[in-house]
């Protein structure tokens, strides 16, 4: 049976402002919010497009959870999110005031800048050379 990955949690400070971040900004879609306590939200959200993966919002819940926000990976590249434009999705992201903390490069691999989320987690928008 082929497997795939579905969803990956990111560390959130808060519900409504990580969707504001990701819809608003990203332009990704909000794929699901729904209420499983008083505290408890399960909210996907995915960029266009996307068919298999989404990222689960998950706010934290205790102080070693939040000391994670904004560096799950210890400062590395966390995220891909891969274009089929890049100067076009980079010149809307600059727009939408999205910081850009490494500007366009030619890589072997194709063209690639990397930017940060709300929180400081750093992504990579990578448009592979085909």
């Amino acid at each position: 049976m082929p497997q795939h990955i579905t969803h990956f949690a990111l560390v959130v400070r808060d519900y409504d402002e990580a969707i504001a971040f990701y819809t608003q900004q990203l332009n990704f879609t909000l794929v699901e919010d729904t209420r499983l306590s008083d505290t408890k939200r399960w909210v996907l959200v995915a960029p266009p497009g996307s068919q298999e993966c989404s990222i689960l919002l998950a706010k934290a819940a205790n102080d070693e959870q939040a000391s994670r926000i904004g560096n799950q990976t210890g400062g590395r590249v966390f995220l891909f999110l891969q274009t089929d434009d890049f100067h076009r999705d980079y010149q809307e992201m600059t727009e939408r005031k999205i910081r850009f903390v490494r500007g366009p490069a030619e890589e072997p691999y194709g063209t690639v800048a990397v930017f940060e989320d709300l929180y400081g987690n750093l992504w990579d928008l990578i448009q592979y050379h085909q």
